[in-house]
């Protein structure tokens, strides 16, 4: 009789105290999501199965879109180009991001200034980098052929061979958002008590076993957050192959996005480049799904 009483009151007090105020203050954050992502993703959904032109055309065509995607080489050379600028983007700013992040947290000479430079290149406009990079990789007055002639080496045509394009925009990828993992990676080593490398200098444990022992352990929520947000930015890469090769040569440089920029806006086929722009949801959903089942979102940490 008694529990049922403190119940009962339990609940009028939660009842009393509820006020609309906190789902007010969430509001304004909720309402800019539903306009300005879901909304246009429905939307996208929607005109996929169409034949939409963003002018009169929007007649339903089933899966025609998804269908004729399989058969697009062209869209699926781009599927093979965002999954290799991808990987060889991600691994390395990753690892040399939380190099970096050692180096600077050990207190390395030129810590502030290092760390500026680094950084920089993360809030650069990619149009203006793109830019700079194209002067770099110049076939006739680029930088880097004046440095490897020098050098005594050959030239190369650095965006206009096939073998090199795409390597070319990795290179920059790598240079542009390691500066970003660095600062994200030290902000999670600092977050790591000293008194576990004291610890472990005490035990005999040197730079090599506390590196490996203690800091990638305690860093596992920070390098998974990483790893996530990098796969995302990797599969949007845009900017820079639409100025600095268009995708070529020989699409050996188009991208997903690249394609979805190419056929709708180009080419008015909104509903082709919608059913596009589903697929590349849906890799980016099961590449994080993936890296929330493997990654553990970064909990049960042991230290060994």
């Amino acid at each position: 009789m008694k529990n049922s009483q403190v119940t009962q009151a339990r609940t009028k007090a939660g009842k009393k105290h509820t006020s609309p105020t906190p789902y007010l203050m969430i509001l304004p954050a909720y309402s800019v999501y539903l306009i300005f992502v879901l909304v246009p993703v429905i939307a996208g959904f929607w005109f996929s199965f169409t034949n939409y032109d963003f002018y009169k055309k929007m007649d339903f065509v089933g899966l025609n879109n998804y269908t004729a995607l399989f058969r697009d080489a062209e869209f699926m050379q781009s599927v093979v180009n965002t999954l290799v600028y991808a990987f060889f983007t991600i691994v390395p700013t990753l690892a040399l991001g939380i190099v970096f992040a050692v180096l600077v947290n050990n207190g390395v000479f030129g810590t502030k200034f290092f760390r500026t430079c680094m950084y920089i290149p993360n809030v650069g406009s990619m149009v203006a980098l793109s830019m700079v990079w194209l002067w770099i990789f110049d076939p006739t007055i680029g930088f880097l052929n004046q440095l490897m002639s020098i050098l005594g080496l050959s030239s190369q045509q650095w965006l206009f061979n096939e073998k090199t394009a795409m390597p070319s925009l990795i290179v920059m990828g790598i240079w542009r958002s390691v500066g970003y993992n660095m600062v994200i990676a030290l902000s999670g080593l600092q977050g790591i008590p000293t008194n576990l490398y004291e610890a472990a200098s005490i035990d005999g444990a040197n730079a090599f076993h506390k590196f490996f022992k203690i800091t990638l352990p305690l860093l596992r929520p920070t390098t998974f957050f990483l790893l996530v947000t990098g796969c995302i930015n990797s599969f949007m890469v845009f900017e820079q192959v639409n100025i600095m090769t268009n995708g070529g040569p020989l699409n050996s440089t188009t991208t997903i996005v690249h394609q979805i920029y190419k056929n709708a806006f180009l080419n008015f086929k909104g509903g082709y480049g919608s059913a596009m722009a589903m697929v590349l949801l849906a890799m980016t959903i099961v590449f994080t799904l993936m890296n929330f089942k493997l990654g553990n979102q970064g909990d049960d940490v042991e230290i060994g």
